[in-house]
């Protein structure tokens, strides 16, 4: 059976999904700190399970 692929999301998806400016997300590909993206064209796509991967590794709570 084939796997069901999600559209790669845009930019400004990401964006209001995190709820940062869309510039706050080329700033943070600029200098390589934020989600994994991929070049289609000019376009720069995420994959959905790359931000959310990036949002885990940025999380923080309770220490024990």
């Amino acid at each position: 059976m084939a796997e069901t692929r999600r559209k790669l999301a845009s930019r400004t998806e990401v964006a209001e999904y995190l709820g940062v400016p869309p510039a706050t997300l080329a700033q943070w590909a600029h200098q390589g700190t934020g989600p994994r993206y991929v070049r289609v064209g000019r376009h720069a796509r995420y994959r959905w399970a790359d931000v959310e991967s990036w949002l885990e590794t940025h999380e923080f709570g309770p220490t024990p």
